[in-house]
């Protein structure tokens, strides 16, 4: 899931002040589950627009903010209310602004929410950056635990001179990535070939941007 924090209130206001009034799109999905753009979300900031003097013509909560056929589908059945705003505000991810975007495209698009990273989710309310989707996945030689996205150096090869008792030297909180590797290692196969080989500089060209993946889909028979 993509984790996303609120934008301030200063910095909604700033974005749309020539506008008077606004449609609010929210997600289903991963903002709903980091309580940023579900029916609640949704709600308080139809009150908070509201209460500053914004007139609000509708909402709608898609499955999912990155599906851009689905938000499509939402705003064509909501077209008067989306007519008669002055602009959008989207309470999802970067991706979901821009599905509303490729959906509409003769008015501002805001973006209620600051993107932060993909998140592993390890109960609610706790969000950790575990993948960076660097484009070439290495966890096989570390036991399936990424040095890339984990170690704030991106050091393949470790630990460095900094780890005091499995803690990272950047953030005293945070365990050091390659103590988390070699505990997995006492436990599966592997901590030899990653104690005998050097690995040199990753190749990240293969994360250039923008990604794209076209694929045929299966069919149902």
């Amino acid at each position: 899931m993509t984790a996303t924090e609120k934008k301030t209130p200063e910095e909604i206001l700033a974005m749309m002040k020539e506008d008077d009034s606004i449609f609010i799109v929210g997600c289903g999905d991963c903002a709903t589950l980091c309580q940023t753009g579900g029916e609640v979300e949704v709600e308080e900031m139809t009150k908070f627009l509201q209460e500053n003097g914004k007139t609000v013509t509708g909402s709608v909560i898609p499955d999912s903010g990155c599906q851009v056929l689905d938000v499509g589908r939402l705003l064509r059945q909501n077209k008067e209310a989306v007519q008669a705003a002055d602009a959008l505000i989207v309470l999802s991810c970067g991706a979901g602004v821009q599905s509303a975007v490729e959906n509409v495209k003769d008015k501002p698009v805001y973006p209620g929410l600051n993107s932060l990273f993909i998140a592993d989710t390890t109960r609610l309310g706790n969000l950790h950056e575990w993948c960076s989707t660097c484009g070439e996945c290495v966890i096989a030689d570390y036991g399936g635990i990424c040095p890339v996205t984990r170690c704030p150096k991106g050091q393949l090869n470790g630990p460095c001179g900094g780890t005091d008792q499995g803690k990272c030297e950047v953030d005293p909180e945070q365990d050091c990535v390659w103590t988390l590797i070699y505990q997995r290692f006492d436990k599966v196969p592997g901590k030899e070939k990653v104690e005998a080989t050097f690995v040199g500089a990753k190749n990240f060209q293969k994360s250039k941007r923008p990604g794209k993946r076209i694929f045929e889909p299966r069919r149902g028979k």
